[in-house]
């Protein structure tokens, strides 16, 4: 089986390369050719991996190449193969599979075709490794290869300074968070004297008593510290407060990517890092509340921000920014089985909708305002049903997925009796109203009511903050600025004007290669939660994977309430949280088909608060005040007083200068007469005997 295990990763790597170094010999259709087989055997090859896991119990732990050893410490590639490992496998290679495919009919006008599926490609390949990893090495090359090829897609239309500044961003605070990764990889390598996940979690509690004095006089846990560390690294991957402010701008990436990295893999890799090292923060009662807060924090206050959000991706981005809150409360409730239940869950549903939003997209011919749309219903029909159960799931429907992982997250919080429980309660179900609130605002004004369209309203505000900036990739490249259907979400001509429909025009179905994966993902969306709630959670499908303390009861106690998927679901419509998200439901569709005054006369009257909204809580502000211009600040600094004052004025100018005044001294004994060497060498050996008899 290790050959198997080698081909799952290796497969889309070999595709990668394929289109990256090869893209202009074999064309567009070699390329996506190679790219998808690739993806298309990783996902066969996965699917036989967790047959002969789930099925006949067979599990892989072990060293494929030492890449060094230093002292007792080997660096080693290394896989582990189990539950956990295997049911990533499924999701990365299934969701991959369908980005790919719809990246042929969404992209296949773009002149960075080749370049686009090498790079996804890539992205699949650095997602396997990181998720099979049996040591923190590989893991953390895994974890800084996503993050490489993250980059790479954001800024994929690199002719556009905000699509470069959007990069950017997600670059620096992602070394943030990698930061503390590095510390706490740091911290275990010290102390436990390996980097082998077995070693290391069999070593944990003989050093849950150990501490490190980080400041004199201060001592703390060991476990509490590398464990805090360990989460900023997931704090900064998957986007929780206050290291989320890269995920809403990185949607300046062509729609594939942001199913792909920012909605289904990448931002769940911090999820399933924590998952894995459940034997240390297990031993932490400290990191699991840091773990709890942030992630409640999240949760909540990163929902609001999607309530008035008006470019279609940036309401599911934001929708995106708050599951992954939800995702870490269930992690810091000790609930680590729900937390990844829900990662599969979301990753399903959250890829479809932002497939569904660029089908949207490219039917209203690249405008993204929500407030232009409208009747889109009769116009696309798939891109509608699919849109719909995306939704559904993710606002928590019985008896869809979203509802099976997202109720199981409340109730993992209400049975949690650690500090901070008590407000992560109340945060997830706040969430409830707020995402089912801002989920059918967005799918009511796309899809229902008037068609705005014809109205010739394309001058909202938001699209005039980047008219300038965002000017239109195909002119870069030498085409049509009107044509060229994929190429640029934001399309505006040299004038900043934007393109979308006209008044005589009608949206379109997009085509079957966008369509397929809008279907293929929704099956999963409904069904795949009530088919495997049962084992996953309780069922002992993940065994050995994730370890659970003895102090902590949550699962144990929601084990004795569940009773079956259908129970569950039918026990659902009278609980709170369903009633919290049919008020969701409810509230906007009178908002926003029946009295659309409401919300103007809401956002006048409480127009401060809708200002901080709009200010993302002022994090950008801050983060550009204190860290751009502090850091501006202080290189100027530097330059006055260090290079100029410092380096060129002292060592360098001040050292000539220097040389130049003592030659100028020694140039008057230099007189050219014998008789005043002469006695300029009596004089020296003169005071040369004199220091010797003094001695």
């Amino acid at each position: 089986m290790q050959s198997l295990y080698l081909l799952v990763p290796l497969a889309p790597l070999v595709g990668a390369l394929l289109a990256g170094l090869f893209g202009k010999t074999i064309g567009r259709a070699g390329a996506h050719t190679a790219t998808i087989l690739g993806v298309a055997v990783a996902f066969v090859g996965s699917c036989f991996v967790a047959q002969d896991v789930i099925v006949n119990g067979n599990t892989f732990n072990g060293a494929l190449y030492t890449w060094a050893t230093s002292g007792n410490l080997k660096m080693e590639v290394g896989f582990l193969i189990d539950p956990l490992t295997v049911m990533m496998m499924l999701v990365v290679t299934f969701v991959s599979l369908m980005v790919h495919i719809y990246t042929i009919g969404y992209m296949q006008d773009d002149p960075g075709y080749q370049r686009f599926f090498s790079y996804i490609s890539l992205f699949t390949f650095s997602m396997l490794m990181l998720v099979m990893s049996n040591n923190f090495l590989q893991l953390f090359f895994g974890w800084e290869a996503v993050g490489l090829v993250s980059y790479l897609l954001i800024g994929f239309w690199y002719t556009r300074p905000t699509a470069i500044y959007a990069n950017l961003k997600a670059f620096l605070v992602n070394r943030v968070g990698d930061f503390g990764f590095v510390l706490g990889i740091g911290l275990v390598a010290a102390y436990f004297g390996s980097l082998d996940y077995a070693t290391v979690f069999a070593a944990a509690p003989g050093l849950a008593s150990e501490t490190v004095s980080l400041f004199p006089g201060a001592e703390w846990s060991l476990l509490s510290v590398a464990c805090i560390c360990l989460f900023v690294g997931a704090m900064g991957k998957s986007a929780q407060f206050p290291l989320h402010v890269w995920l809403p701008d990185s949607m300046e990436g062509p729609t594939p990517i942001s199913a792909l990295i920012h909605a289904a893999t990448m931002v769940t890799a911090g999820i399933f890092m924590v998952t894995r090292m459940s034997p240390l923060f297990e031993l932490s009662e400290t990191a699991l509340s840091v773990v709890l807060v942030i992630g409640a924090i999240t949760a909540l206050f990163m929902g609001f921000l999607g309530l008035i959000q008006n470019d279609i991706k940036r309401v599911v981005a934001y929708s995106t920014l708050s599951q992954l809150g939800y995702m870490t409360v269930a992690l810091g409730a000790s609930a680590y089985s729900v937390a990844v239940f829900h990662l599969m869950t979301h990753a399903f549903f959250k890829a479809l909708l932002f497939l569904a939003a660029g089908s949207v997209i490219m039917g209203m011919h690249h405008d993204q305002d929500i407030r232009n749309m409208g009747g889109l219903r009769k116009h696309m029909p798939v891109t509608w049903i699919t849109s719909l159960v995306g939704s559904l799931a993710l606002i928590g429907t019985p008896f869809f997925s979203g509802f099976y992982s997202k109720d199981s997250i409340i109730e993992a919080v209400a049975e949690s009796h650690i500090a901070g429980s008590g407000f992560a309660y109340f945060a997830v179900v706040a969430g409830v109203f707020v995402t089912a609130f801002y989920s059918f605002r967005m799918y009511f004004l796309v899809f229902h009511g008037k068609e705005r369209w014809r109205e010739g309203g394309h001058g909202h505000a938001d699209h005039s903050h980047a008219a300038a900036a965002h000017a239109g990739h195909d002119d870069a490249h030498g085409h049509d600025a009107g044509h060229g259907a994929h190429k640029d979400e934001h399309k505006h001509d040299d004038h900043g004007h934007h393109h979308g429909l006209g008044p005589n025009d009608n949206p379109h179905e997009s085509p079957w290669v966008v369509t397929l994966p809008l279907a293929l993902l929704a099956i999963p969306s409904v069904v795949i939660g009530y088919l495997t709630i049962g084992p996953m959670l309780y069922g002992g499908y993940f065994g050995d994977a994730i370890f659970i303390g003895e102090n902590h009861h949550a699962m144990a106690e929601m084990a004795e309430a569940f009773h079956g998927p259908v129970a569950m679901a039918i026990h659902g419509l009278s609980s709170l949280p369903f009633w919290l998200a049919l008020a969701g439901v409810v509230v906007s569709a009178v908002f926003y088909l029946k009295r659309p005054d409401i919300p103007a006369a809401i956002k006048a009257q409480f127009s401060g608060i809708h200002r901080i909204l709009e200010n993302k809580y002022g994090f950008d502000d801050f983060n550009q005040w204190f860290f751009a211009n502090g850091a501006r600040l202080l290189g100027g600094q530097l330059w006055q007083r260090g290079d100029r004052a410092l380096i060129d004025g002292v060592m360098v100018n001040g050292s000539a200068g220097l040389v130049g005044r003592i030659a100028g001294w020694v140039r008057h004994g230099q007189t050219g007469f014998v008789y005043t060497y002469a006695f300029t060498m009596i004089i020296g050996i003169v005071a040369m005997l004199a220091i010797w008899l003094s001695l």
